[in-house]
């Protein structure tokens, strides 16, 4: 089995910041892609950063200069730093990764079970 457990949600002033957590447990053989979704009430889940084993990002436009997504892969875990927290950034954020359970599995995705993030104005 595979779990993803994210960590770090919360509530937070317009313009403060927060570092969320992602770690992946269980029988994992190699981690390629893990990524950060959000998805407001009402609104369909989002993209917000992702990052390749490698250590490649991409952004959404509506965070870039002021989210971060960086990984531990020792630790199997991901991370998305969040500064300059705006109200529209209030959702609930997701966790995902691309991987492998052994070297004959092919790469399947894992989600995890969301935290929520709030940004008063």
């Amino acid at each position: 089995q595979v779990q993803l457990v994210e960590s770090g949600g919360g509530l937070v002033q317009a313009g403060g910041s927060l570092r969320l957590s992602c770690a992946a447990s269980g029988t994992i053989f190699s981690i390629n892609v893990m990524y950060w979704y959000r998805q407001a009430p009402g609104k369909q889940r989002d993209l917000v950063a992702h990052i390749t084993s490698g250590g490649s990002t991409d952004y959404a436009d509506s965070v870039k200069g002021r989210f971060t997504i960086s990984r531990d892969n020792a630790k199997n875990t991901a991370y998305l730093q969040m500064n300059s927290l705006e109200p529209e950034d209030t959702a609930v954020y997701y966790c995902a990764a691309d991987l492998k359970r052994a070297s004959w599995y092919p790469i399947q995705r894992y989600w995890g079970q969301g935290t929520q993030v709030t940004v008063s104005s």
